[in-house]
């Protein structure tokens, strides 16, 4: 037989430690099991074989174990058997009337044997970060200590992706791991194509929320029926500042990851619906706002009127406000004409994109108003809405 690697990786109720260990012949690994079938232990042997080559492939497993562990009750499990059989099996298994189970990735999920201790799972390397995650997790969910043994070929023979899966399996040893194993995971495959095959990219590089972003402004722009325009930078929506405190105190959410959680979900929020639905949230949860978060969601929602004009960022403050347009901006040109030619005294338009406008700004309630009756007024004109409007009057 040829002389694989052996991965032992040790978990234990509420711990998981890992631990390597090198064996140099796959029977000395398979002798490991004496010890456990004498403790009355339960085990799986999982072999990734496909399923066109299962009766050929577990049928010599199993004898094999049977020679080594003479003391075991053995029994095998795999696709192709009839569901009564498959069911069968699993009961027995279950039930314990034998205590070692030969079979294949079948029991990826959907498995809960508190008293299954041990699992070794023959050419690891050719599994998943994924499934390898969800087979070591079918042993150990009870108080026993469990094992679960990563047989591979040499290092030497195996493939960079396949280690470095290995590598990311034995390193997580803390609970939660799961997310961390998928963050992983995409370093290692790529992100890939979004409907094709391929298994290709540097998510890595740029970090999973821009490439989420950037994938979202693509389907979006498709859906347009657009061109995505991949060499754009991402535009975070217009820039608002009207010289007040526009935040979620520190006494109002002590914890910081909370208090991040909640900035995401506020710059997030797409419609006024999910903004007053929000609100509610925040309020059931950690009380009565405070004025610098009214601030923020009423800043946010401005945000949203200016975000489809083309508006890219509005000050205002003291006696004056400036509105700024970004080159694709979406307003009605004949209201901004009259807004000039009846207050050229309060508006002026400067350099093609900027709107100035004057008044007495002191109070923060003005400010709001002000900016909210601009932007309702600068809105695009719908003319079909209008039409309607003149046929039902």
């Amino acid at each position: 037989m040829a002389a694989p690697g052996f991965w032992d990786d040790q978990q234990q109720a509420a711990r998981i430690s890992t631990e390597h260990a090198r064996v140099t012949r796959r029977l000395d690994g398979y002798r490991r099991l004496s010890g456990e079938v004498e403790e009355a232990a339960e085990l799986f042997e999982m072999d990734p074989s496909l399923e066109n080559e299962l009766r050929e492939q577990l049928a010599p497993i199993a004898a094999e174990l049977a020679r080594i562990v003479p003391e075991a009750g053995i029994g095998v499990a795999h696709g192709q058997m009839p569901e009564r059989e498959l069911e069968r099996v699993m009961l027995d298994f279950y039930h314990r009337r034998f205590n070692l189970l030969v079979c294949t990735t079948i029991i990826e999920s959907g498995i809960d044997i508190p008293t299954a201790n041990t699992i070794i799972i023959n050419r690891a390397d050719k599994l998943g970060l994924a499934q390898l995650h969800q087979l070591r997790g079918r042993v150990g969910r009870s108080h026993h200590r469990a094992y679960a043994y990563l047989l591979t070929p040499p290092r030497k023979t195996m493939t960079p992706d396949a280690v470095k899966r290995l590598e990311a399996i034995a390193s997580m040893e803390e609970l939660g791991a799961g997310f961390t194993l998928a963050t992983h995971d995409l370093e290692i495959r790529g992100a890939g194509e979004l409907l094709g095959d391929e298994q290709s990219g540097q998510i890595h590089e740029i970090g999973y929320t821009l490439y989420s972003d950037l994938l979202a402004r693509a389907v979006k722009a498709l859906r347009e029926g657009r061109r995505p325009e991949l060499e754009k930078p991402l535009h975070q929506g217009p820039e608002i500042d009207l010289m007040m405190p526009a935040l979620i105190p520190d006494d109002y959410i002590p914890d910081v990851h909370t208090r991040l959680v909640m900035y995401k979900r506020i710059a997030s929020a797409a419609t006024d619906e999910e903004l007053r639905e929000l609100q509610v949230e925040m309020i059931d949860r950690f009380g009565l706002l405070p004025a610098p978060l009214k601030n923020l969601f009423r800043m946010t929602a401005l945000k949203q009127t200016a975000a489809p004009m083309g508006v890219t960022k509005i000050e205002v403050g003291g006696q004056e406000g400036r509105m700024l347009f970004g080159q694709e901006a979406a307003i009605d040109t004949q209201k901004l004409v009259e807004l000039l030619q009846r207050q050229p005294g309060r508006y002026r338009f400067e350099g093609g994109n900027k709107l100035r406008f004057g008044g007495n700004f002191e109070q923060e309630e003005t400010r709001f108003a002000t900016v909210a009756e601009l932007l309702s007024t600068l809105a695009p004109h719908d003319e079909n809405q209008d039409e309607q409007t003149t046929r039902t009057t």
